[in-house]
């Protein structure tokens, strides 16, 4: 079944500065947003910081040349912004501060494929080794969704749900969506709109990215990886057309390999 629902996208709001310097192009951030609770039962306003790492504007990342980069791939891409040493490290940091938030509680981890697949993987290792180790624990069943905004190398105003009709057995849970980019919002905006809908108990949402885009309609996830450039970035299962998921690394994509995989 699809689901398919077209919203604008006013102004991005400007982001609090309060971190400290990280190897120049990176800086450790705290986001201070409101946030509405989408507990059925509790309908107050809470206020949190979601701590994220900023990818600077002007970050041109590292040379391919350092890294292990597929050879058929070298040609198209212009470097690597984020290594898969920082993702992983950034992630296993995600997992620790969402069993101190929910431990305790019986999550239903929602995947959003097929780009958060690597990201969710990962994840839910992290969160297993912690459950293993630790005093406080999250009991975790998953469950997987599919969501379409791209053409090309543009997120569009038509966002289509990919088996929508199973979110109703998500009703009275405590959902945990994980994604992997949150661009314009209007993808997770649509996601939230349906899943609230079926009255889950809990939803909180984890990417791994955010991109700071004048496209954005303003939305936040609860947890943030990366706060990242207004480029098209594809590896780590981040695609351009299905091409790149195969990369370890989180690459720039070059403008020539936009006209090369364009479809």
């Amino acid at each position: 079944m699809e689901n398919c629902l077209c919203v604008s996208a006013p102004l991005l709001p400007s982001l609090w500065d309060g971190g400290t310097g990280c190897r120049g192009s990176i800086r450790l951030l705290a986001d201070r947003r409101r946030h509405e609770s989408t507990n059925t039962n509790l309908k107050d306003k809470h206020s949190r910081m979601a701590a994220y790492l900023e990818i600077a504007d002007d970050s041109k990342g590292h040379e391919l040349s350092l890294f292990c980069v597929p050879k058929h791939y070298e040609e198209d891409l212009d470097s690597v912004i984020i290594p898969n040493g920082l993702i992983k490290d950034r992630t296993e940091r995600l997992a620790r501060d969402i069993v101190r938030d929910m431990g305790g509680h019986h999550i239903v981890a929602l995947c959003v494929l097929k780009g958060g697949y690597k990201f969710f993987a990962d994840l839910m290792d992290y969160i297993k080794t912690l459950n293993q180790n630790s005093d406080k624990s999250v009991p975790l069943t998953v469950d997987f969704i599919r969501l379409k905004s791209y053409s090309n190398d543009q997120s569009t105003n038509c966002v289509k749900v990919i088996g929508g009709d199973e979110l109703s057995a998500l009703a009275g849970k405590n959902v945990l969506i994980v994604e992997d980019i949150v661009e314009t919002g209007k993808t997770m905006e649509t996601l939230l709109k349906l899943l609230n809908e079926c009255h889950p108990k809990m939803v909180k949402v984890v990417s791994l990215l955010v991109k700071r885009t004048p496209r954005s309609s303003g939305y936040r996830p609860d947890y943030i990886g990366f706060e990242v450039p207004d480029k098209f970035l594809v590896g780590y299962a981040l695609d351009y057309n299905e091409y790149f998921r195969d990369l370890s690394h989180i690459c720039i994509l070059s403008d020539k390999a936009k006209e090369k995989y364009k479809v």
